[in-house]
């Protein structure tokens, strides 16, 4: 499991809450720490939402672009 330090990084640059996203997403606050932690795989259906969600692209959110470059 690869920890992601996007997604925290992106929820705080949106003064969300762990479990505001989590709602957005479709999951439990506990499950959405975990995918932040690294201690869960992210299931791709919930990245998607992530990238949706933040305008940006998956790659981003995977940490394999420092560009976030949104979505058109």
């Amino acid at each position: 499991m690869k920890d992601l330090p996007r997604i925290k990084e992106l929820r705080k640059l949106s003064s969300k809450s762990q479990e505001e996203i989590a709602e957005i997403i479709g999951t439990s606050q506990s499950y959405y720490a975990q995918y932040e932690n690294g201690k869960r795989d992210l299931p791709f259906s919930r990245a998607i939402a992530l990238a949706e969600y933040y305008n940006v692209s998956l790659d981003y959110i995977a940490g394999l672009t420092d560009t976030p470059r949104k979505i058109k």
